[in-house]
């Protein structure tokens, strides 16, 4: 059964507060540095609710990886979950701000289940085995949250969305080609073990003594590969957006594929090393805005991934009626 949507009646504010809105984005400049300089191109009318959205989950990660990792906390989330789709959200900035966000841009109660869902799954010791794994992990991570992302621009087509979950998962595998060797020393792996296993890397010794060999690397670049496929088809879906929204998603996905560049440069050793993308070169990045918006994209018809199709389908379910939320071009 698909969770419920919120009840627009509900809303528990009528606008975002100053109080709450400068809370959230102290949070997304501390949390994100390459999220809070793409959000400078966002609209306002945008960047309020992204922030919101951002701040919600960025405490909602925080508490599953420093707490205890158990029921208690995941119950805790639930419930301020439910709170928020009840329109009367805990006494926190992050929940009151996405209480706001959720009523009024219409997100189903699926998608921020279906990351709690997620981060539940580091709390219980998932093991990622392959590929698939690895997917139904980061569209439920990253995938949701370019979804609601989506949604906080009006945009509900199911092409678009696939794109903007293509985006999502693109970003989390990101993160994992960066933050192998940090991982490993916190006793996780989210390289798929099968890919470990065929190129002769033992997954329980890379837990044991975390090191850089030329058949990890070789796991890594692999992963990267599939990373830009989907930046590139994510990039068919960016140029469906609103356009004043066009600019500040397109530059957070070439600032996050950088980073993946970033790894290669320093040989594709993410264990003794975290990349990070200098400031020039972000610069950089950010003239290729919009050329790369000018430039023909393919792929906005490629089937959703598999793993995301029911959380698609949870969007047209909560609003079926394309009158109550339009695609403002």
């Amino acid at each position: 059964m698909l969770a419920p949507s919120p009840d627009p009646r509900l809303a528990p504010q009528e606008q975002l507060s100053a109080e709450d809105r400068n809370a959230c984005r102290a949070l997304l400049a501390t949390g994100s540095k390459t999220f809070f300089a793409s959000s400078w191109l966002l609209p306002r009318d945008l960047r309020d609710p992204a922030t919101a959205l951002y701040a919600f989950c960025r405490l909602a990660d925080d508490a599953v990886d420093h707490g205890d990792g158990g029921v208690d906390v995941l119950d805790d989330l639930d419930r301020r979950l439910d709170a928020v789709y009840a329109g009367d959200p805990f006494d926190y900035h992050a929940d009151r701000a996405f209480a706001w966000a959720v009523h009024h841009y219409r997100i189903p109660r699926a998608l921020p289940g279906a990351l709690i869902e997620g981060f539940s799954w580091d709390a219980k010791g998932w093991h990622c085995d392959s590929l698939d794994d690895l997917f139904a992990y980061a569209v439920r991570v990253a995938g949701t949250v370019g979804l609601m992302m989506s949604l906080l621009m009006r945009v509900r087509d199911p092409q678009v969305l696939a794109r903007a979950c293509d985006l999502g998962v693109a970003m989390q595998l990101t993160n994992i080609v960066r933050d192998v060797g940090e991982d490993a020393r916190s006793d996780r792996i989210y390289l798929p073990r099968q890919w470990l296993s065929q190129a002769g890397v033992e997954p329980e010794r890379l837990l044991a003594q975390p090191e850089y060999t030329p058949q990890l690397g070789r796991v890594v670049q692999r992963l990267l590969k599939h990373a830009d496929m989907l930046y590139e088809r994510s990039m068919a879906g960016v140029q469906e957006l609103p356009w004043r929204a066009r600019g500040g998603i397109c530059a957070a996905r070439l600032l996050y594929a950088e980073i993946g560049r970033e790894v290669e440069r320093r040989g594709l050793d993410s264990v003794n090393q975290r990349a990070v993308v200098p400031s020039r070169r972000k610069a950089a990045v950010l003239l290729r805005v919009f050329p790369e918006l000018a430039a023909s994209h393919r792929g906005l018809a490629v089937p959703p991934l598999e793993q995301a199709r029911a959380l698609i389908e949870s969007v047209e379910s909560c609003c079926p009626d394309p009158a109550l939320a339009p695609t403002a071009r």
